[in-house]
């Protein structure tokens, strides 16, 4: 994995969500020396958190998300990205429930996706759909 590939995420980007209306954004950009990218969001609706999240190559060069949220959640999912399918996964270490999300750019400036949550890290299902849609 090259990270130079991120780039395809920097910038400022709208959310919208299949729970509800409410206004989101998220940002992301390279802290210093383009070791990690940082994506930050803030979400206008009441079931969904606002947070921060650290992107970067583990010792294994492991694509991993570091994922916190204002409710005080902290998870580690693995993160795959293509140049045009981006996946983030946690299951097995996930001590309440295994999640993925998978999401295509359709172009430059959108992209579509989908959140699915398993009980048991077999049998999945669709949680929320998650679309994003560049701002600059």
């Amino acid at each position: 994995m090259n990270l130079d590939d991120l780039d395809a995420f920097v910038g400022e980007w709208s959310m919208s969500s299949s729970f509800g209306s409410g206004g989101a954004r998220t940002t992301f950009e390279w802290l210093t020396d383009r070791r990690f990218l940082i994506q930050r969001w803030e979400v206008d609706h009441p079931a969904a958190p606002d947070g921060i999240a650290v992107i970067g190559l583990d010792a294994d060069d492991r694509l991993l998300q570091h994922y916190f949220d204002s409710r005080g959640v902290a998870r580690i999912y693995e993160m795959t990205f293509d140049g045009e399918t981006w996946t983030l996964e946690r299951r097995g270490e996930a001590p309440d429930f295994s999640q993925r999300f998978t999401a295509t750019f359709t172009d430059d400036d959108t992209i579509i996706g989908a959140w699915e949550r398993s009980d048991d890290g077999v049998a999945w299902t669709h949680d929320f759909d998650l679309g994003y849609a560049r701002v600059r």
